[in-house]
């Protein structure tokens, strides 16, 4: 099946809002491929893992929320440029998402984190 780099981007975008601010697990779940590969090590592999993990974040920090603030796409790539308020106005974290899709399924998830400090050598925003 050939999806523009928008459909990408859009499926990617839904996925986001629903699982991680709506944090509504089963809503997000119809845009995950079956063979789902997790890259990120903190997380286990597959749909279960990707649950278990999201049913941790979300009792440990309910408030949490995420913000993209750019994403791009390119062949089966999407790149998200994320801001996470995981407790908002207290830990902020500044976090990379790759997607690879697959028949219009989010089947492979890589990521890069870092936590925004509150002092920095620069005046340059991680956004």
């Amino acid at each position: 099946m050939n999806t523009s780099l928008k459909d990408n981007k859009a499926i990617v975008r839904e996925f986001y809002d629903s699982l991680i601010n709506k944090k509504d697990f089963q809503a997000a779940l119809k845009h995950v491929g079956k063979n789902y590969t997790q890259h990120n090590p903190t997380v286990g592999d597959g749909i279960d893992g990707l649950k278990a993990f999201f049913d941790w974040r979300n009792r440990e920090f309910p408030e949490s929320r995420m913000v993209i603030k750019r994403i791009l796409a390119e062949g089966d790539f999407v790149v998200c440029h994320i801001h996470s308020l995981r407790i908002p106005g207290k830990v902020e974290l500044a976090a990379i998402d790759i997607f690879r899709l697959e028949d219009r399924k989010i089947c492979e998830h890589w990521d890069v984190v870092q936590e925004i400090p509150n002092d920095a050598e620069n005046t340059n925003s991680m956004f």
